[in-house]
């Protein structure tokens, strides 16, 4: 599995005055999807921290496309841009289900930190879930 999809419908109150999704509310779509992704991979963010690691977000970058409105319903198009065991840059297309728009590309990039919030390497801290993350990259 190389691209992950996330689909969810868009709630009234995720909406503005203008009836159209309010723009911060992509990024928490995004990380809605994000943990979904992690999930189905076996590495979920709960055993992650259970495992004394943190995966916190160092960026966040994304262009809007187009707009969806409530009831809409739309697909995240999850996949991993580049990972190094120590860092990772996760990439996003978001695309309106119902007309095909695509409504936002972006990326976010991530490291990985002990509890302490200290930089860690995956390669050597869990070689397991390494391998799991390096299967993702194209």
């Amino acid at each position: 599995m190389k691209e992950y999809i996330f689909e969810r419908k868009i709630n009234y109150y995720e909406t503005d005055r203008m009836g159209v999704v309010h723009h911060s509310n992509y990024i928490r779509f995004l990380e809605e999807g994000r943990c979904a992704w992690m999930e189905s991979i076996g590495i979920p963010f709960d055993i992650l921290e259970e495992n004394g690691i943190t995966v916190p977000v160092l960026g966040v970058n994304v262009e809007y496309k187009y707009h969806v409105t409530f009831n809409d319903t739309i697909e995240i198009h999850i996949f991993m841009k580049e990972y190094n065991g120590v860092r990772m840059t996760i990439g996003y297309k978001v695309v309106n289900k119902e007309n095909g728009n695509i409504v936002l590309t972006g990326e976010t990039k991530h490291c990985f930190t002990n509890k302490d919030l200290k930089p860690i390497n995956l390669k050597k801290v869990n070689p397991e879930f390494n391998e799991k993350f390096k299967l993702l990259c194209y």
